[in-house]
């Protein structure tokens, strides 16, 4: 969908360049249905080492994310990061801010599946006692994460509203690694992955993902819910998530910045 909008000049004036995918029939399949051709490189050093790139979009998974970001900063391009997940990393997450800098370079993490991060970065400039959120999702959204595979939990036997963890976003993240970035995208925009709590919730009446934000702080307290549809070719990811990737391209390549 991202590249898509790309192609389409729906994400600004951008032009996408080179695609990679660690299995080369995925990058195929995409640069068919695009109307430009980009180049499909061979490997991700390939697109790393090319001049003509200002901006590498990762859109894989965490394990990308610690493979790939210190090289693409290095080489002189930005980053957007999608498995926000690999960034609550605290040792990578230092790195990543002392080669950005260095190099001046930007990594940018769009907002995903949530609303409400402007005010709770607005809000944490200064004293928050509690950031909360509450991920609802049907069962077999969370197919695969370690967590499921672990319990050896069956997703398809889960009858009624069932909270399947609750604790620190660090912990979230790690063990529902495809599941809740979003918790990692809160916890970098407020006050840390061991301070916000978590809370995750596989439903079977669910048809939606729902997430739920409670912040309360010295500024006041904010009370957010979103109401996402699932992504249509993957389910344990929201529709908006790649839309919040689309608005941000518009924002780098725009004049006018709306938003804190």
């Amino acid at each position: 969908m991202i590249a898509r909008a790309i192609d389409t000049g729906e994400a600004g004036d951008i032009t996408l360049e080179s695609v990679y995918d660690i299995v080369r029939e995925h990058a195929e399949r995409l640069v068919s249905m695009l109307i430009k051709k980009p180049k499909i490189a061979r490997n991700a050093d390939e697109i790393l080492m090319d001049d003509r790139i200002n901006l590498i979009i990762e859109a894989a998974s965490q394990e990308a994310v610690r493979q790939y970001a210190i090289k693409a900063l290095s080489n002189g391009k930005d980053l957007m990061v999608m498995s926000t997940g690999a960034l609550i990393d605290d040792e990578f997450f230092i790195e990543v801010s002392r080669v950005a800098r260095k190099q001046g370079r930007k990594v940018y993490v769009p907002s995903g599946a949530i609303v409400g991060l402007d005010n709770v970065k607005a809000a944490a400039v200064r004293s928050v006692d509690e950031v909360m959120l509450v991920t609802r999702k049907p069962p077999k959204s969370f197919e695969g994460a370690p967590f499921i595979k672990k319990r050896n939990i069956d997703l398809s036997r889960i009858s009624e509203e069932t909270v399947l963890f609750e604790g620190s976003a660090r912990e979230a993240v790690r063990l529902f690694p495809r599941n809740v970035n979003v918790s990692a995208s809160l916890s970098l925009a407020g006050i840390g992955a061991d301070r916000t709590r978590v809370r995750i919730i596989a439903d079977p009446k669910a048809d939606r993902i729902t997430h739920e934000i409670h912040v309360r702080g010295e500024f006041g307290e904010i009370f957010t819910k979103t109401i996402n549809k699932p992504f249509p070719e993957n389910p344990k990811t929201s529709y908006i998530a790649a839309l919040s990737a689309i608005a941000t391209l518009r924002k780098i390549s725009g004049s006018i910045i709306v938003g804190t």
